[in-house]
Formats: C-alpha cells, sequence, structure tokens
C-alpha cells in the first residue's frame, strides 16, 4: 500500500481529509496514505464506510457534517465502494466497477447527493499507482 501512496502523490493528489472505514485494514490504509500525502486534518472514521453502512447516510454526512472539505478521500470496502462510485456515475448500484484492495477511483462531484451527480476522472489499480514511483 506504501508504494499505491508514493504513486497517488506522483500523480499530485492532495486531500483536506480522509474519511475512513473504522475497520483494522481500512484504517491501515488510511494510516499510510496519510502519512505520504500528509493529509492536513488527519483521518476521521465513519461507521458509514463499513460494509453494512448506509451510503445514503454517508452523502447526507459529506452535505452537512463534512461540507466545509473539498477534497475527501473516502476508504472502506467491496463492494460498498463499487455500489457507492455506481450509484454516483449513473443513480443506480448496477455499473460493474472493478476496485482492486489498494485501488483508486476519482470523482469530480459538484454537488453531493445520493444519485447521479459524479464524473468519473480515473480509475486506477495498485499496480499502475505503483509504476508511478
Amino acid at each position: 500500500m506504501r508504494r499505491s501512496a508514493e504513486g497517488m502523490l506522483a500523480l499530485g493528489l492532495t486531500y483536506d481529509l480522509i474519511l475512513s472505514s473504522p475497520y483494522l485494514r481500512a484504517r491501515q490504509t488510511a494510516d499510510i496514505v496519510a502519512q505520504i500525502l500528509k493529509t492536513a486534518e488527519g483521518i476521521h472514521l465513519s461507521d458509514r464506510l463499513t460494509p453494512a453502512g448506509s451510503p445514503r447516510q454517508l452523502l447526507a454526512a459529506l452535505q452537512t457534517e463534512y461540507r466545509e472539505w473539498q477534497e475527501i478521500l473516502l476508504v472502506g470496502h467491496e463492494p460498498y465502494l463499487s455500489r457507492l462510485i455506481s450509484t454516483l456515475l449513473t443513480g443506480g448500484p448496477n455499473l460493474s466497477v472493478v476496485m482492486k484492495k489498494g485501488g483508486l477511483c476519482t470523482l469530480d462531484v459538484e454537488t453531493v447527493r445520493f444519485g447521479r451527480c459524479a464524473s468519473l476522472l480515473s480509475l486506477l489499480s495498485p499496480s499502475q499507482l505503483r509504476r508511478l514511483t
């Protein structure tokens, strides 16, 4: 994961905040990325990013609790993240999005809401991120 995070750094990615599932593997990933990218606000943990979490509640929290941050990295689990990405891109959970462990999907979202509200900027596998270092 360290080399993937270094690939993110090589791309010039920065985040105001990392919002992570509290589960161990997600927290470990978030810790590595926060350390390498030197994320100013650090990591906030959210049960809304666990496999049983609610995408509607997550998006509502992004609209209210986290609205002051513009660049937010979400760290969570599959298939939750793929379904969330699909919903933001198409309005429903059925788009086949393949997220590998340690992969990165970058979306441009003008107004956060449940449903179609995002454009896909990139979808990178861990091996693609590692090649950037």
